[in-house]
């Protein structure tokens, strides 16, 4: 085809700006510059020269707008005016006003209106879900409650994580993002959602993330596995100190204690890194763990005991009040 003829080709594609932050925006970039023009990406992270998604804007000429603020925003659509600002991993809401400045399609990893809101792949999850899903809609006022332009759902498997599930509905949004948007701005209608069946995820701060060893053994792995990287993970105490679960699975067929302390270690091995703990059913082995120091350690190099009991007990808290007033009562004295 002659330079001239592609050259008109690549002016014919809507022009689009990605509106993203999170862990869906590269794929979203990837896609949208298949099928359309990237004129902006939108990203608050401007310091950082390594960011992937700028990389990848760079690489293709694509300008990188910094967005501190919201009510920047309608200065940046005015600017560079956009068919349509496309939405993936952003967690903020825009007001109306806002709206009404351009043609908004938002990417949303929940099977819509199931899980409108925040951390709705944690959340699936954390409850049990056997599916997740990509939905791909047009942007209303409400929350997540516009047309759906299209959505696929995948199951989730028993060894998900978030981490695999975001890398498998990734590649989905890399294949279809950019057609769906394109069809968008021909005016293709959506399918309306049905309000009356919507559930919502509120969202989760990482404290959220504390083990309950009391809680059946499902459903301490489902936990752990919805807060994988990059997520701040789910955690424990070990003599005090937070320690994350990295890597977990249940024991099949595990002993039947009678004489149960949940959260106690009852096995362990040196030669494979791994340890035991009693949970409200049965045992969970855990493999790797974050220490405070943020390396990720085999379990039985820190936990080197049966007699451990991982988390926060009364009696902790209360030798911990104790040592706090004795300091102090110490300190004190030490004045006068």
């Amino acid at each position: 085809m002659p330079a001239e003829s592609l050259e008109d080709s690549f002016r014919a594609r809507p022009g689009v700006v990605l509106l993203g932050e999170g862990p869906t925006a590269r794929t979203a970039l990837r896609s949208l510059l298949q099928c359309c023009r990237v004129v902006g990406v939108i990203r608050s992270s401007a310091e950082n020269e390594l960011d992937p998604v700028r990389v990848d804007a760079a690489q293709a000429g694509v300008p990188f707008l910094h967005l501190e603020h919201l009510n920047e925003l309608p200065k940046i659509i005015a600017q560079v005016q956009p068919t349509a600002v496309v939405i993936s991993s952003f967690n903020r809401i825009l007001p109306v006003e806002i709206l009404n400045l351009s043609h908004f399609i938002n990417v949303h990893y929940s099977p819509l209106p199931q899980y409108r809101g925040r951390a709705n792949l944690n959340w699936a999850l954390i409850n049990g879900e056997s599916n997740a899903a990509i939905s791909i809609h047009n942007v209303s006022p409400g929350l997540d409650s516009g047309d759906i332009l299209f959505q696929e759902e995948i199951a989730i498997q028993q060894d998900d994580t978030v981490t695999s599930l975001y890398c498998r509905l990734n590649s989905i949004q890399e294949r279809v993002l950019g057609r769906v948007v394109v069809d968008a701005v021909s005016g293709r209608l959506g399918t309306p959602q049905d309000h009356n069946n919507a559930t919502y995820g509120c969202a989760r701060i990482p404290d959220d993330g504390e083990i309950d060893w009391s809680r059946p053994t499902i459903e301490i792995d489902r936990l752990i596995r919805a807060l994988t990287r990059p997520f701040p993970g789910a955690f424990t105490h070990l003599e005090g100190r937070r320690l994350v679960i990295v890597h977990a699975a249940p024991l099949c067929k595990p002993p039947n204690y009678v004489g149960r302390m949940p959260g106690r270690i009852v096995n362990r091995s040196d030669a494979a890194g791994w340890v035991d703990v009693l949970t409200g059913d049965g045992i969970l082995r855990i493999f790797d763990v974050i220490p405070e120091s943020g390396v990720v350690e085999r379990a039985a190099v820190l936990i080197k005991s049966t007699r451990s009991t991982l988390g926060l007990s009364r009696i902790d808290l209360l030798r911990r009040i104790n040592a706090l007033e004795n300091r102090l009562a110490a300190l004190e004295a030490a004045r006068h």
